[in-house]
């Protein structure tokens, strides 16, 4: 699967996207493709959407402004898509440029003294939750989906903003992904067993006294991110440009292209 996909993003042009719900395999996908690039003798550079997260103190601020729930990282409205624009422009204009990176364990955004530098790739992958997804319905907002929404969005006002923002807003960065691959999960079911699993993953390589969460923490945090992504797994496999089918340990069912 890593040598199709990887022939498949270097026939598309120098930007491929890898898009899938938490703990789809995306990252794994794009560095696996990037190390057989790397073999091939390829400059591959990978991004994710996730690193261009907005700091604390701006979300605070839209928690303020808008709705408290905008201070947890995650739904549209959450990104610097100015940043994500530009960084995709440069990758593909060949152009030097420093990589955001996002510290997720001590939620920040690094400085960039320390993001990587590109220059002179022959392929960037661009990899993110909720790449290419549209807006729902007025209707598809009315009702709750879970409890996160029925407790601390009653009215609707965190979903409706994050909606808006994603049909207003999110388009000018889709424009920039001419090719999208789609990982499928079997449903929305193991998603939050998924990014427990990854949360223990990125713990047990740190020992800098970053924050832990529980598997409590982790289940509501993924809370903000079921809406759309119960969305994107009804729309998605008939809009991306190809679309992988996982079970719930992540092995391949089937594919369309």
């Amino acid at each position: 699967m890593v040598a199709a996909a990887l022939d498949e993003a270097l026939a598309v042009g120098r930007i491929y996207a890898i898009g899938g719900v938490q703990g789809s395999g995306k990252s794994t996908l794009a560095a696996q493709m990037a190390a057989l690039g790397a073999q091939r003798g390829l400059r591959v550079a990978v991004l994710s959407l996730d690193d261009t997260y907005l700091g604390l103190r701006e979300r605070r601020r839209l928690g303020r402004e808008v709705h408290p729930l905008l201070a947890t990282r995650g739904p549209p409205g959450t990104h610097d898509l100015a940043l994500a624009c530009e960084t995709l422009d440069a990758l593909r204009a060949g152009r030097a440029v420093r990589l955001p990176r996002f510290d997720k364990l001590r939620d920040r955004r690094l400085p960039p003294s320390r993001w990587p530098e590109a220059r002179d790739v022959d392929l960037a992958i661009f990899e993110g939750w909720c790449l290419k997804v549209p807006a729902q319905t007025d209707a598809a907002l009315r009702r709750p989906v879970n409890a996160l929404e029925r407790n601390a969005d009653p009215e609707g006002v965190w979903r409706r903003f994050c909606n808006d923002v994603l049909g207003r807003d999110y388009p000018a960065l889709w424009a920039r992904l001419p090719h999208l691959l789609w990982l499928q999960a079997p449903s929305f079911a193991p998603v939050a067993e998924w990014r427990w699993r990854q949360e223990r993953a990125a713990r047990a390589t740190r020992t800098d006294g970053a924050p832990r969460r529980t598997r409590s923490d982790i289940a509501r945090f993924v809370q903000h991110f079921e809406r759309l992504s119960r969305h994107a797994l009804r729309v998605m496999p008939a809009t991306a440009e190809r679309c992988l089918r996982l079970d719930a340990r992540h092995r391949l069912r089937g594919a369309r292209s």
